[in-house]
């Protein structure tokens, strides 16, 4: 005769199986997730706000790393190899990403995330036209990046699409929240106010959208060096156009601006997030905060 536990064991698989599959389960992570490879920490983010359990995701370029100059390791080649998607920015960021696949022997798919977006042209210093590779600096085309990550998750991993799909439009409604809250701060600032010098040209997009003037004294990229004549040209545009505010990046050398602020008189604003997130905790640890950082930024050194 069955003990009293052997009876409960019983009665709670019976249960089990009148009720049929949890609905909580019914899309629930595989035994092993997803490896996806970002080239850098902001693309890491959108993937995991849309793989979600899903995924496990991982950036080569680290919170606060600059893509434009990261040399990739030996370590980095096995990281990749074992992707089964690989999603980077494209645009020209991240010079080193063909290379680094070529060595892996990676035969995962790539997602290039600014596949949707209309580039910005830049030409810096006399040089030929080239793209401004910093798209997601627009939350508009942030859901163009998130679209394609959707797409190549989809792709990749079939059977997650129902997930994919659900996981996306949530996230693209909160950045449609994020747009219309940019928008409604930049109303708040005096028109003759929203201009700001930044360490490397980063924010062309931003601008754009937005309707902010960004003066910056290096280039798109930040291995491009400001030459003497790029820095006294900046010192008289700031005092010409009583430029209100400058501002240090977290991917940036503060020294050059730091010049700039001794010369001009210019009020240094706080830290603003370009091309990297923040660490986890951190004031810009996604890609909703770091925009909120740096409109909280912003609002609070050109509103006075």
């Amino acid at each position: 005769m069955p003990d009293r536990r052997s009876l409960l064991g019983l009665v709670l698989a019976a249960a089990l199986a009148l009720s049929g599959p949890c609905p909580a389960t019914a899309q629930a992570a595989p035994a092993e997730r997803i490896p996806v490879v970002a080239s850098f920490s902001i693309l890491g983010d959108f993937v995991r706000q849309v793989g979600g359990d899903r995924v496990q995701a991982v950036s080569l370029v680290g919170p606060n790393g600059d893509a434009h100059v990261f040399q990739p390791s030996p370590a980095d080649a096995r990281t990749l190899a074992g992707a089964r998607l690989v999603v980077v920015n494209g645009l020209g960021l991240e010079g080193w990403i063909d290379r680094l696949v070529r060595a892996s022997g990676s035969r995962a798919p790539v997602v290039t995330a600014s596949a949707g977006v209309k580039p910005l042209e830049s030409r810096e210093g006399g040089e030929a036209p080239h793209a401004d590779p910093h798209a997601w600096q627009d939350v508009a085309n942030a859901k163009a990046y998130v679209a394609a990550i959707r797409d190549g998750l989809s792709a990749a991993d079939p059977a997650g699409k129902a997930v994919y799909d659900e996981r996306a439009a949530a996230y693209l409604a909160q950045l449609d929240a994020l747009d219309a809250e940019v928008r409604a701060a930049i109303a708040r600032i005096p028109a003759d106010r929203r201009r700001i010098v930044t360490t490397h040209d980063a924010f062309g997009y931003f601008g754009r959208a937005y309707g902010v003037a960004f003066i910056a004294p290096q280039g798109v990229s930040t291995e491009a060096e400001a030459s003497a004549r790029d820095v006294a040209r900046i010192i008289r545009q700031i005092r010409a156009e009583k430029v209100p505010a400058v501002f240090l990046e977290n991917v940036s050398d503060p020294r050059l601006m730091q010049r700039i602020t001794r010369e001009t008189g210019a009020k240094v604003g706080g830290k603003l997030y370009s091309d990297a997130l923040s660490e986890q905790g951190g004031p810009a640890g996604t890609y909703i905060e770091m925009i909120r950082n740096n409109i909280r930024e912003l609002s609070a050194a050109l509103s006075s």
